[in-house]
This record gives C-alpha cells, sequence and structure tokens, in this order.
C-alpha cells in the first residue's frame, strides 16, 4: 500500500508561480514513474507531466515551457514548478505514483490539491 502526500496548491494571480509536491510512503519496493494531472470542472482528468525513473521527462502540449517535472529519489517526491500561470490552469491536480510490490507493479493516486488561478 502506498501513502501519497501533496502540498503546494493556493490561489494565484495570473503571471504567478506556484509549486507542488508529492511524496510517498508505504510499502513497496521502488518507484517508478511519477506524474501530475489535473481535473478542471466538467472536464476529464489529463496529464500534466510525468517523469519516469530513468529517460525523458514529458508534457502537455498546454505546459511546455512553463511548467518543470522533477524527483528526489532520496525522499520519494516529486515536485511541480508551475510559472507563467493562466487562469486555465486552474483545476485539482493529482499526484500519480507506480510502484514496484512483492509481487507486481501498480499505481497509486493523492488526494488531489486545489491550484486556482485569477484573471
Amino acid at each position: 500500500q502506498v501513502q501519497l502526500v501533496e502540498s503546494g496548491g493556493g490561489l494565484v494571480q495570473a503571471g504567478g508561480s506556484l509549486r507542488l509536491s508529492c511524496t510517498a510512503s508505504g510499502s513497496f519496493l521502488s518507484i517508478n514513474a511519477m506524474g501530475w494531472y489535473r481535473q478542471a470542472p466538467g472536464k476529464r482528468r489529463e496529464l500534466v507531466a510525468d517523469i519516469p525513473s530513468a529517460g525523458s521527462t514529458n508534457y502537455a502540449d498546454s505546459v511546455k515551457g512553463r511548467f518543470t517535472i522533477s524527483r528526489d529519489n532520496a525522499k520519494n517526491t516529486v515536485y511541480l514548478q508551475m510559472n507563467s500561470l493562466k487562469p486555465e490552469d486552474t483545476a485539482v491536480y493529482y499526484c500519480n505514483v507506480w510502484v514496484k510490490g512483492p509481487t507486481t507493479f501498480f499505481d497509486s493516486w493523492g488526494q488531489g490539491t486545489q491550484v486556482t488561478v485569477s484573471s
């Protein structure tokens, strides 16, 4: 079982910045991919960015050049630095983590953190 604790959401004006954090804890052998998704009211949940245990990061076209995903493996933590925020970035942001358990791989979701960008 994996517990994910997210932090860093809030209210910011357009053009501002926020940094989200998500820390994983629990029973697992290793962490593979880590990522951030978001869901705006009335819309489907969408991938914002993800970062594998090794290899290149991946970003949604709408956030390329503005958001940066990174991870600290020693702390089991993934970050999302969000700059030049726009009102259309307003959503609940969810952390997603894939881990290796004793017998299989599985993923877990954070509880979500609200990001609101005012115009």
